[in-house]
Order: structure tokens, then sequence, then C-alpha cells
């Protein structure tokens, strides 16, 4: 996959790269953010509402094989399932669609995380956020930056388990939610303390199958809703029409050792400014990853 044709936005996507690697070590082989996680398959059986709200063919299809990636926030790939610093959990979800005519391999990605907003609007507002953590100046600096502040502020409980935590996208112009369909089950500080280090993935199997719901809130422009900043919050009385289910059945690349999970690349579509360097910042961990361990090793 190509990096962003923009060289700014490239700059911009490496310049986080690094400042995340700065943050948390130099960890070859492994992502700058998000470094540990598991990754599963499993299936999208889509509703006939979504059909009806998008033409992608995930939509329109019976079926939809998926790959998807739980994951721990942070780049340190042995972080303890009960640091806090692993709060927000990350979900990504590849739905692999048909073969191009020419028989080129196609899918789209939702990357999505547990909590419902992001320290910036853009790369330029993100990378801005870390660099301040870098520098130990987040004090500082969420005085002059009040979507960081925001951000920071929010609540990052613990889930009780990856399957019965919520995820939000990301993006500005498409709301996507994925709930789990058993609810959203959190753990007290308390009770976490008495749970087992790796609690949360050595738990997936005995989860399985996990069952969670892809949704989506529909804005209104007519009504003033931003379609161009994912930091600006819709009313929660706009529409949210339910796509369908996601169904994880297999635990599968366990440790990033496993070369499914050093080669697998999440890229969000570039629909707004965030997404298109958090696309390239993917894309650069991966060819770093892949370059750190070569096929066969």
């Amino acid at each position: 996959m190509p990096l962003p044709v923009d060289e700014k936005t490239v700059e911009t996507s490496k310049a986080l790269a690094e400042t995340l690697q700065s943050i948390f070590g130099p960890h070859p082989g492994f992502r700058p953010a998000h470094a540990k996680g598991a990754l599963l398959t499993g299936t999208f059986h889509p509703t006939p509402a979504a059909a009806a709200l998008s033409r992608a063919s995930h939509f329109a299809l019976p079926s939809t094989n998926v790959t998807a990636r739980f994951s721990s926030s942070g780049g340190i790939p042995e972080l303890p399932d009960t640091d806090p610093n692993g709060n927000p959990r990350g979900l990504a979800v590849r739905f692999h669609l048909p073969d191009s005519p020419t028989g080129r391999r196609v899918h789209t990605d939702i990357i999505a995380h547990s909590v419902d907003g992001f320290p910036g609007t853009t790369g330029t507002d993100a990378l801005s956020f870390f660099q301040s953590l870098k520098n130990g100046t987040v004090g500082s600096s969420l005085e002059t930056h009040p979507k960081a502040a925001h951000f920071v502020g929010l609540p990052k409980p613990f889930p009780e388990s990856f399957g019965r935590e919520q995820y939000f996208a990301v993006n500005a112009a498409v709301r996507y939610r994925i709930v789990p369909t058993n609810g959203v089950r959190h753990l007290t500080d308390e009770v976490v303390k008495t749970r087992p280090e790796d609690y949360l993935f050595a738990g997936l199997r005995e989860g399985l199958p996990v069952e969670m719901k892809l949704v989506a809130q529909v804005g209104d422009v007519n009504k003033g809703d931003k379609t161009d900043d994912n930091t600006a919050k819709w009313p929660e009385d706009r529409e949210v029409v339910e796509l369908g289910v996601i169904k994880l059945v297999e635990v599968v690349g366990e440790g990033e050792s496993k070369e499914e999970q050093r080669t697998i690349v999440f890229d969000p579509i570039p629909h707004d400014p965030l997404l298109e360097v958090r696309a390239g910042v993917y894309l650069i961990s991966g060819r770093e990853r892949r370059a750190a361990c070569p096929v066969g090793h």
C-alpha cells in the first residue's frame, strides 16, 4: 500500500511514529501504539438497513469474512492488562471484500477505541499532544488545547473482557460504533487489582464466540452537525442505524512474533484530516515491523 501523496501528511505521520517510539521505547517488530494485541477471525452479517444506507459490498452480501484485532493502548508489548495505561482498549476490524476483476485483494477497515474522543482534530493536533507527553509538558499543553484536555478527562474504565466493551471509530464523516450484543461491563479499580495481569488476553478464548453489533450514527448537516471534525460530537438524539453483527469465533496469531500479527496493517480510509495521517502512521509502522522481522524468522 502506498503512503499518502501529500508530503506534509507523510512528515506528520513519520513524526508521530517516531514520537510514540520515543515515549514507549524502541520495540523492533511491534507497533508504536497498541503494541499488545491479538487477532481473531469471524464473519459479518449485515442488516437490511445497512444496504439502504450504503452500497458497500459487505453491506449487500449475506456475509463477509473478517479479521479483528483487540489491543491495549501504548507501545509496550508486555504491558499488564491491569495497568491503567492500557486504557482505552482498541478494536480494528478488516472486512475481506470480493477480489477485484484483476484479482487484487480488496478490503476495508474500521479502527476504533473504547473512548468516544481523540486528543485532536488533525494529525498535527495529535502530534502536538504526544510530543507534550514525550517532553513532560502535557499539563501546560492542556491549558491551551481544550480538545486534548477533554480527551484526557474522559473516563477510561477497565473492561470485564474485550467482548464486553464498546468501541468508537475516530471518524469525522461516519460515526461508527461497535457494541457488544451482551452489553457493556466494566470493572472497578478494586476488582481489577484482584485479576491476573493477563486477564483480558488470556480470557479471549474462554469468551468465544464474541458477538458485537456494528452501528452508525447518522448526522444531519442541515442542523449543523460537523462532518470534518471527529471531536465535534453529534446530539445523541440523532438516528443510530444497526448495520450488522460481527461474530468472532477463533483466536489466531497470538503474540506479535506471529507473522499474521506482524504483517497485517489496518488502514483507515482517508475521509478526514486525521484519518489520512493515521493511515500514514499505520503504513510506516507496518513497513518497520516487516523490516525488523523478515518473513521466515
